[in-house]
């Protein structure tokens, strides 16, 4: 339904296709239509298999190979791996196995691979920045899985969503899957409510099965921010602390690496005078709501900590995007923010660092050329 509703919004079809063909699978056919679910009009993306055809039991080595055999842009293919680590990550997690160990199962059988490719391409077909996505519906009752009938949500599922605002849904059934709640969790920057933009595009994606209470849809908006400058962003984050007194300066210090290896948003130690007279440190942790699961697994392993606090916080941003300028050193992505017109710029470290230490010249030398660089830029552009 992911991979439908985006077509249904203009996703180009035989990019799909091409990009499908190069995997070097077989045993299947796609059919996309158009067509009419309980009243509305909608696109279906259907991945029929050869039934004498048999699904093996794959590992996220074998997916990753096929994944990576394709024939189209890195970022589709780094995202659609990402969607199928999250994937092994819950697999693991619910049946107490590793990554590398466990059998995907339903997941692992070309369809899934095929909708976790096809939602990439369709992606990065429509040039889509960044996605936000309403809290999700999981539905009720249970369903009949590989390992038998399980309540809903699925094990995998429950596991994926951790950290994500859902939907209270009277809808008997599965309504969101082990791999659509990866893709979603993957792909979205934020859970909320839809943000001001100027709407270019709507697309519905219709399901098999028919809803009861409602028609088995999903619905994608596309627009671009209705300010000429940018509006600036909100969205949704986590904050996590937690209060120390017995651990050194070291542990601490890896931690918070550890902790933005992981995805974290921010992390930082602050001291504090505790209880009796203590002296501690107060260490925070920024991250998306997905994220939390993981962030809290870092602090519970890397201290001495029983308890973390957690509260979910509304943050206002830039909106911000990239654009590159040429220094004597080498190209320097410029990071913009705009916010109703008003704009600040700062060249991105990692690239002034790399180029800093290519030439053997001083950092802050590049970060001086690519400021100069993009002045230029600027006055050339009025």
């Amino acid at each position: 339904m992911i991979v439908a509703s985006l077509l249904d919004a203009g996703a180009d079809a035989e990019a799909l296709r091409a990009g499908f063909a190069s995997m070097g699978l077989d045993g299947f056919t796609v059919s996309i239509e158009k067509i009419t679910k309980q009243g509305f009009a909608a696109t279906r993306f259907v991945v029929d298999l050869d039934p004498a055809g048999k699904q093996p039991h794959r590992h996220l080595k074998d997916v990753k190979a096929i994944i990576q055999r394709g024939s189209f842009n890195k970022s589709v293919r780094d995202r659609a791996i990402r969607i199928f680590e999250r994937l092994a990550k819950a697999e693991a997690a619910v049946h107490g196995t590793t990554i590398e160990k466990v059998h995907f199962h339903e997941v692992g059988a070309i369809d899934a691979i095929l909708d976790i490719v096809g939602a990439s391409l369709a992606l990065e077909s429509l040039g889509i920045d960044r996605v936000i996505c309403s809290p999700i519906p999981i539905g009720s009752g249970t369903v009949k899985c590989e390992h038998g009938i399980m309540p809903v949500p699925a094990p995998a599922t429950a596991e994926l969503l951790k950290g994500v605002p859902i939907a209270s849904c009277a809808e008997t059934g599965e309504l969101t899957t082990p791999t659509g709640a990866a893709i979603l969790t993957e792909i979205a920057e934020s859970f909320g409510p839809v943000q001001a933009m100027e709407m270019k595009a709507v697309g519905c994606g219709a399901g098999t099965r028919e809803g009861k209470t409602r028609p088995n849809i999903l619905r994608v908006l596309v627009g671009e921010s209705t300010s000429p400058g940018g509006s600036g962003e909100i969205d949704s984050v986590v904050q996590l602390e937690t209060n120390l007194d017995d651990c050194t300066p070291e542990v601490i210090a890896h931690c918070i690496e550890r902790l933005l290896a992981e995805g974290a948003l921010d992390a930082h130690a602050m001291p504090i005078q505790m209880k009796k007279g203590r002296s501690g440190v107060l260490l925070s942790v920024l991250c998306h709501p997905s994220d939390v699961d993981a962030m809290e697994n870092v602090l519970f392993a890397e201290t001495t900590t029983f308890g973390v606090r957690r509260q979910t916080l509304q943050r206002s941003k830039l909106t911000r995007r990239h654009e590159g300028v040429a220094t004597p050193f080498g190209e320097v992505r410029m990071k913009i923010g705009q916010r109703n017109g008003v704009m600040t710029t700062s060249p991105e470290f990692e690239d002034c660092r790399a180029l800093a230490v290519e030439h053997d010249v001083a950092l802050r030398d590049v970060m001086a050329a690519a400021n100069l660089a993009w002045d230029a830029k600027i006055k050339t552009q009025r």
